[in-house]
């Protein structure tokens, strides 16, 4: 009987599920839309039974699609961050508030100036932002204190969609880094810290610490009611979505490093320890293997910048490639057009830290072209991500994956701006790849990690930088960087400005 193994993906905008033969072939595959509900006030939430809902109808679709075919295993991964609560009973209190969610804003200043800030940066490895669970957890506390209380679990996407499918209630290594874990020896939980930034109450919220390739959970019969998989099914602990894709390329060993580029970016490179992380500007998570961290930047100027300019200029009905053709038409630098890519609702995260981070178009006039408004958007985009590389100190190949390095353009730009070759993962579908890969060791099927990843190979191109365009991407960098730098202390004001327009 032929066997496969399904990788589940819960990302911000849709969810799917991807089975793949023990090949890296993918067998069958489906996704679903998933909507976010934004607020004027920097909400950013979405109704966890419709994830759930959306999942059970891709395992549905893959399920039916592979007709006789054996699942071996399932594996799980999905957006990071956020609050997502769930009562005793296992249902959601309110909506998930998500990692891109702003509401909280304010509370990150005062953790700066408070000395919280630097308190949870040195403990866990992570920079304080708007949709960290700590920060959030303390807003909705302030807020809507009769829903925290009702809480019994905080569960993350993917731990939430293991509940739905397992009945329990577990995270792993990376997710719990973004909370209280103690990255420094991955020990656990810490209260003390809990205590120190005044949610000790909070801790209770944090479920079990399991391995991400660990002793899978079995199909409950209620996951395999809503599914139409076979109960009793391994499915497996998994990973954030931003370490996972690592895993699916079989990186593991201390110095490599990878690139997503989704809904957000992401900059990586895996580490002996925490005392040898590269920049202060980082964060960290625990792997789960001894003292190794993942040592990452994940900067939130991602493909909706992308999707928004073609929106913008009302080219919905042109495909990519022609997007990309148009953008072409004019040479690196975009004719001294820059775009600063910081469009997120929650601002920037990486390589800075500004929660009133606004995008907009510098150096343009009556003679810019559209051209040159589309090329200066695929820089900006990249330009961010080049500042990454460049703090943690990346001078290996760039290993890349993600819907945004479809683009040859962006490979291209990327390679010419550092000086590295890109190399890209060809195969769709990077995360719930990886997902799978941690599955089949979890089901006992592969002893380690390397020699999964092995069997689910893909192909790689190779873009090799063109060194004619070095100096004119460095000079652009350069107005990028001086201009941002310049527009940052009126953030603040056009925040403020656009929340009362919208709110008149």
């Amino acid at each position: 009987m032929n066997e496969v193994v399904i990788g589940v993906d819960g990302g911000t905008t849709a969810v799917k599920a991807v089975a793949f033969a023990l090949d890296g072939s993918i067998v069958a595959a489906h996704h679903e839309a998933v909507p976010v509900d934004y607020g004027t006030a920097g909400e950013a939430e979405q109704d966890m039974n419709k994830i759930w809902d959306a999942v059970a109808a891709c395992l549905r679709s893959v399920t039916e699609q592979l007709g006789d075919t054996k699942v071996i295993a399932v594996g799980l991964t999905g957006q990071g961050d956020g609050l997502w609560l769930v009562d005793a009973d296992g249902e959601p209190v309110r909506p998930a508030a998500t990692w891109m969610d702003g509401r909280a804003a304010d509370r990150v200043q005062t953790w700066t100036e408070d000395g919280r800030a630097d308190k949870m940066l040195e403990v866990t490895g992570t920079s304080v932002f708007g949709g960290l669970f700590p920060v959030l957890v303390e807003e909705l506390a302030a807020t809507e204190p009769d829903a925290v209380a009702r809480a019994a679990t905080h569960l993350n996407c993917k731990d939430w969609l293991r509940l739905k499918l397992t009945g329990v209630r577990s995270t792993d290594y990376t997710e719990a880094s973004r909370s209280f874990l103690d990255v420094r020896d991955g020990s656990g939980f810490s209260a003390s810290l809990a205590a120190e930034v005044g949610l000790s109450e909070m801790i209770r919220l944090l479920p079990e610490i399991r391995p991400a390739d660990g002793e899978a959970s079995p199909l409950s019969a209620q996951g395999a009611a809503a599914t139409g998989l076979p109960e009793g099914t391994p499915v497996g602990v998994g990973m954030i979505d931003v370490a996972v894709t690592g895993m699916g390329l079989g990186i593991v060993e201390d110095g490599a490093s990878w690139l997503i580029l989704g809904t957000t970016g992401f900059v990586g490179t895996l580490l002996p320890a925490v005392a040898d992380r590269r920049s202060e500007l980082s964060m960290v998570l625990a792997t789960g293997h001894g003292t190794q961290v993942l040592e990452f930047m994940a900067p939130m100027t991602g493909t909706p910048n992308l999707d928004w300019i073609r929106r913008t200029l009302t080219l919905d009905d042109i495909g990519w490639d022609e997007i990309e053709a148009t953008a072409r038409q004019v040479p690196a630098g975009s004719g001294g057009v820059i775009y600063l890519p910081y469009a997120s609702p929650g601002g920037e995260r990486a390589p800075f830290l500004d929660t009133r981070a606004s995008a907009s178009w510098q150096g343009m006039s009556l003679t810019t072209t559209r051209a040159e408004i589309l090329r200066a958007v695929y820089e900006g985009v990249a330009f961010s991500l080049v500042e990454c590389i460049e703090a943690l100190q990346i001078t290996r190949d760039l290993v890349v994956s993600g819907g945004g390095f479809r683009s040859d353009l962006l490979c291209e730009i990327l390679a010419d701006a550092t000086g590295l070759n890109v190399v890209r993962q060809d195969a769709p579908e990077a995360g719930a790849r990886g997902a799978a890969v941690l599955a089949l060791v979890s089901a006992g099927r592969f002893p380690d990690v390397a020699e999964a990843a092995a069997s689910l190979g893909t192909s790689m191109r190779t873009f090799t930088p063109d060194p004619a365009h070095r100096d004119a991407y460095r000079r652009t960098s350069d107005v990028f960087r001086h201009t941002r730098d310049a527009l940052r202390p009126v953030w603040p004001e056009l925040r403020e400005l656009r929340r009362q327009s919208r709110a008149e």
